[in-house]
């Protein structure tokens, strides 16, 4: 038996019609796939991000649910959601976890491993 286990992956993209170089404010969207690679169904119940931008600025964002949704996942499922955000400079990078709970009420923390943010080209 593995356990509670998700796994995440992301997506980003550079949104220029939402940006401003004059305004120094770059946006950019962001796409994160969680699948349940455990053996046990759980739920996300909230997130913490740490968004660092190229100039050593870092905001911290944490709060219940993403985008609205806690997601319920079986093991084999995947929750998919975009939001976006923005930066004073072209580059920067986020970071973060997820706080997940068993059907059975055990907690553990997903980590999303840090993600590049740059207006020269997005990751897929």
């Amino acid at each position: 038996m593995t356990g509670p286990q998700f796994t995440c992956s992301v997506s980003t993209q550079y949104l220029p019609e939402q940006s401003s170089a004059a305004d120094n404010a770059y946006a950019f969207a962001y796409t994160v796939t969680i699948r349940n690679t455990g053996s046990v169904t759980a739920q996300l119940v909230g997130r913490h991000w740490q968004i660092t931008d190229s100039a050593g600025a870092t905001e911290e964002v944490r709060g219940l649910a993403v985008v609205g949704n806690q997601p319920l996942l079986k093991p084999g499922e995947q929750f998919e959601y975009s939001s976006w955000t923005r930066l004073a400079t072209p580059r920067g990078r986020m970071q973060g976890t997820f706080f997940c709970m068993t059907e059975d009420a055990h907690w553990f923390e997903t980590p999303v491993p840090a993600f590049e943010l740059s207006q020269a080209h997005g990751l897929h």
